[in-house]
């Protein structure tokens, strides 16, 4: 089955997360298929917290890819930010 998850990066105690599709059989942080974005939980000021190409993400859900908890929710959260702006 093929899944949207994060893919742990950074250095000890600042994580930084990719959002990549992938086999669900496949470790955490070994090859992926694409990278659709990226997490930074440890964002501060004027850096970017979250990014996500949403076009490759309904292409990839469409396909039946299932997004983990973590990336649905994140999803979710940047779906309500983009209606509260327009």
């Amino acid at each position: 089955m093929v899944v949207i998850r994060l893919a742990r990066g950074g250095s000890k105690k600042r994580p930084f997360y990719k959002i990549v599709v992938t086999d669900s059989r496949k470790p955490r942080d070994s090859g992926y298929i694409e990278r659709l974005g990226f997490f930074n939980p440890m964002a501060r000021g004027q850096e970017v917290r979250f990014h996500v190409e949403a076009e490759r993400v309904a292409h990839w859900i469409g396909q039946g890819a299932q997004p983990s908890e973590r990336v649905a929710k994140l999803l979710k959260q940047s779906e309500d930010k983009a209606e509260a702006a327009a």
